[in-house]
């Protein structure tokens, strides 16, 4: 049974097209982590003001009320429809949409969001509500992406998680094996280290770097951060890659393939962008399957 056996999965409802695609994705987390499912709308109230040359009608709210529910009311019937046997809550909250899932984050399992369809003529930017919620949220968060055609979606393909050694990172873990064994799925493991700043400096000093030794001691530290998962989890093949080069690049050269990518989240300052970092930021905003971002906690709850 799941660590988060209990708690709800959280999926934003916002009326984007993709939104069913979604929903069923959410709904699958929520059977297998035996959780209910909780479907969020959010009504921006201050929204409704503007522009300042328009009075603010009530008719208006009550529309926005209604598009909300009937939202909602479509959202809860494809999660029925996806799965009979699981329990279906709709909420729906008067504030800032990210700071409604932000709210919902705190006692949830996984929040789920949606995000842009991908541009005929490239991967399109994850918006900026999805970057402030995986960026502060309480819980994991994965932002699912609809392709061009349902079909196209990756769907046989293996978990792949990135590791790096840092606290984010084995959070990250515990979650790429729980999601890898009830997906009946093998994990890829990689690791990737970057030698440009000791390539500079031995330049400098003219002398050989010898990356050998890097990649064998690399090797050595992914074994380590696996072991203990691979024995509570023996039902999970995995494959270990380390690599030299960017993490984002690496990770991103699975993206086409895989059925799930699990990145870290740093969890720690004062800005947005440093809080999720550039490799979350950039696998969140280009990959075509499901990313989720992994929090750990300072609390030790998860």
């Amino acid at each position: 049974m799941p660590e988060h056996s209990g708690q709800a999965v959280v999926v934003g409802i916002d009326g984007a097209e993709s939104a069913s695609r979604v929903v069923r994705w959410a709904a699958a987390e929520a059977r297998h982590r035996h959780a209910e499912l909780r479907l969020v709308h959010a009504i921006d109230d201050e929204e409704l003001r503007y522009p300042r040359s328009l009075p603010l009608h009530e008719d208006l709210a009550e529309k926005a009320r209604m598009r909300g529910h009937r939202l909602l009311r479509h959202a809860r019937e494809v999660a029925r429809e996806a799965d009979p046997s699981i329990e279906v809550v709709a909420i729906l909250r008067h504030e800032r949409p990210a700071q409604a899932l932000l709210a919902a984050s705190e006692d949830a399992a996984l929040l789920v969001l949606g995000a842009e369809q991908i541009r005929p003529l490239g991967r399109a930017l994850v918006g900026s509500v999805a970057i402030a919620v995986a960026t502060h949220a309480r819980c994991p968060v994965a932002v699912v992406r609809p392709h061009v055609a349902e079909d196209e979606a990756p769907a046989e393909g293996p978990v792949v998680v990135g590791v790096d050694g840092s606290r984010a990172s084995e959070a990250a873990l515990a979650l790429a094996f729980q999601e890898a064994s009830w997906r009946g799925a093998p994990l890829v493991a990689l690791h990737c280290w970057d030698d440009a700043f000791l390539s500079a400096l031995f330049a400098e000093a003219r002398w050989t770097l010898d990356t050998r030794d890097i990649e064998e001691r690399e090797g050595e530290v992914l074994a380590e951060r696996l072991a203990g998962w691979q024995e509570t989890h023996p039902d999970v093949p995995v494959e270990r890659v380390v690599t030299r080069g960017r993490a984002s690049d690496e990770l991103l050269g699975y993206a086409d393939r895989a059925r799930l990518l699990i990145v870290g989240s740093r969890g720690r300052g004062g800005v947005a962008g440093m809080l999720l970092g550039s490799t979350g930021q950039r696998v969140l905003s280009a990959a075509l399957c499901p990313v989720i971002v992994a929090r750990a906690r300072e609390d030790g709850k998860r």
